[in-house]
Parts: structure tokens; C-alpha cells; sequence
């Protein structure tokens, strides 16, 4: 008896027993609602096949869609002070620091790397949305001005994706300080003559979009990307208005003029490239061809000029007849 409920019973519910399936093997789209398979959602780049919504990708998997060959070299940002207000509300703001350092592996929001799109070595900065939500502190100003430098160093352009809800409130008026920073560092990349192209992503908000997020030479976003200053329920509320549909979508941005084009997430990368390619080439691509003279145009201008006397002439011979056959009939 020992012998069937230790050994054959064991055996006999292994192989007719339940497998115990993972928990990450489907997602489900947060637009459409649609269950979506794991490896066909990556190779989607995490656009829903159903809807096309747009979900979120995490720094490493942008930088892999964006640069050659998934090849690029991150920097080290500058170290910044961790907690400058003490800050405490329901949890301790260094708390929820190590927390979000634990979860993501990263020391703050942003990521500085360098590679390749195209032929043209470039300068990428982007948020983390995972990181307290992408907000600006003290970390995010510096690693925006320490791309930059980068970019003015290696005369590259700089592309910075923000992904963000705004200016990190732990940090007080720090972290209002950034917006003002952020903007010297998009001057500091103009000033030298370089493309600075923005891509916006899901969502774009806060004291990020009023700052270095809307200054771009070129404003590229994400389909269905939400980006603006205040949500759309604080503007219902204050104005007491029904906002039109799609409000604050990058689609009805487009169509007002406040970005330049909307941009599938599998074209991202071939429209930066081609978009570089156009910006930083500053030399045409093959040699400047002279047009031929045609035989009308040779001689030193004398034959233009005869041309219209001796068109002149044959007009005033031609209607000489008419003049005189009038003045025959009013004599008449």
C-alpha cells in the first residue's frame, strides 16, 4: 500500500494533472479589452492587433526599436542630492525612491544613451514612465543638460522622448526649477546648429509639456498619445463645458497645428531616420550639374532684342489696314 500511494500515485497525477500555467502569457489590451498573446504582442513592438492602441514600452525596448541594430551605449548621468526636502507624505519620499529604483533597476526617470539611425550618430533621452510616473526632479534637468553637452560634443542631433506626468511634487519647487533648465538645454542644442526633434509619448503632461517637451524643430507623437498641460476632467470642472472628442489626443494636436506629424510606432524609426538624413546633411549628395545653354538663349542678348523689334514692327504693319479701311467707311 505504501508503495502505490508513494510512488504510483505521484506519477499517475504528473502526467494527468494540471499544468500550473504562467501569468504573463496573455495581456489584455487596456483600450479594447482584447487578450493578447505574449510574443505576438512584442512582436507588435506592443501595439494592440485589434484596436491599434498604442501601449507602453519600457526605455531598453525603445532604445532597441530606435537605434541600429538594437546597438547604443548609455552614460552615466550626474549624481544628484536624493531627498533635499526630507519630503513625508502617507510614505517617505526616500522610500518610495529605493522602491522605484528596486522595481526598474535605474536610478532615476531618465536615460541618456548614444548609437546610430541611419547614418547619423544621434543622442537619445528618454523618460521612464515606470519611474514615479516620468516626473521631473532635479535628476531629469540634469540628465537633460548632460545630453546636450553630449549632443554638442559629438555635433550630433538630440531626440529626447518624454513620457511623463509632469514636474515630481516631492521635490518641491526643485523640481519646478527643472522646466527652466530643461529649456537651456534645447537652447544649448539649437544655438550649435543641431536638430532637436521631440517624440511624444503616452502620455506627455504636466510642467513636462510646458517645458522642453513642445520646443522641438520637429514634433513627432504616438498614435492616441495623450498630451497637454491639465488633465481633461480638471478643464470640464473649471469651465463647465463638454470638451470635443479626441481632445488632447495627438491626432487632434495634429490637426490643430501644435505637432508636426503622428507617427506609427514600426515607421518610428524609419521616419527619424530619413528625417536626420534631411537635417544634418548639409552638403547635396552628388555633384551640382550645370544646365546647357539652349541655341534661343546663345549670343550676348542682340538676338532677344532684335526679335521684339521685329515683332513690334509686324505688329503695327498688321494693323495699319484696318485703321485705313475704317477711316474710309466713316468718310463714306
Amino acid at each position: 500500500m505504501n508503495w502505490l500511494t508513494s510512488f504510483v500515485r505521484p506519477k499517475i497525477k504528473a502526467l494527468v494533472g494540471k499544468r500550473e500555467v504562467p501569468d504573463n502569457l496573455w495581456n489584455k489590451c487596456t483600450d479594447c479589452g482584447q487578450m493578447i498573446f505574449h510574443r505576438e504582442l512584442e512582436e507588435g513592438l506592443n501595439v494592440c492587433p485589434h484596436c491599434g492602441y498604442h501601449m507602453k514600452l519600457s526605455v531598453d525596448q525603445r532604445l532597441k526599436l530606435l537605434f541600429n541594430d538594437g546597438k547604443f551605449q548609455e552614460i552615466e548621468l550626474p549624481e544628484v542630492t536624493a531627498d533635499p526636502l526630507k519630503f513625508k507624505d502617507r510614505k517617505r519620499y526616500g522610500d518610495r525612491l529605493k522602491e522605484a529604483q528596486n522595481r526598474t533597476g535605474r536610478n532615476d526617470a531618465i536615460v541618456v544613451s548614444h548609437g546610430k539611425i541611419g547614418s547619423i550618430p544621434t543622442v537619445i533621452a528618454v523618460l521612464d514612465f515606470s519611474y514615479m510616473g516620468g516626473s521631473m526632479g532635479m535628476a531629469v534637468g540634469e540628465g537633460l543638460l548632460a545630453a546636450a553637452h553630449l549632443a554638442v560634443v559629438q555635433q550630433s542631433p538630440l531626440i529626447v522622448i518624454p513620457s511623463s506626468g509632469g514636474a515630481r511634487m516631492q521635490e518641491g519647487i526643485l523640481s519646478l526649477m527643472q522646466m527652466p533648465r530643461s529649456i537651456i538645454a534645447a537652447d544649448e542644442v539649437k544655438e550649435a546648429g543641431l536638430p532637436y526633434i521631440v517624440v511624444l509619448a503616452d502620455p506627455t503632461t504636466g510642467g513636462v509639456s510646458a517645458s522642453f517637451a513642445m520646443l522641438g524643430d520637429i514634433a513627432i507623437a504616438e498614435p492616441g498619445a495623450v498630451i497637454c498641460f491639465a488633465g481633461a476632467r480638471v478643464i470640464e470642472e473649471t469651465i463647465r463645458e463638454t470638451l470635443p472628442e479626441g481632445f488632447q489626443r495627438a491626432e487632434y494636436l495634429l490637426e490643430h497645428g501644435m505637432i508636426d506629424m503622428v507617427v506609427h510606432r514600426r515607421d518610428l524609426r524609419d521616419t527619424l531616420a530619413r528625417t536626420l538624413s534631411l537635417l544634418c546633411r548639409r552638403d547635396p549628395p552628388a555633384a551640382i550639374v550645370p544646365i546647357p545653354a539652349t541655341g534661343k538663349n546663345t549670343g550676348n542678348g542682340n538676338g532677344n532684342a532684335q526679335g521684339k523689334k521685329s515683332t513690334a514692327k509686324n505688329s503695327r504693319a498688321g494693323s495699319a489696314p484696318t485703321r485705313r479701311a475704317t477711316d474710309k467707311q466713316d468718310a463714306d
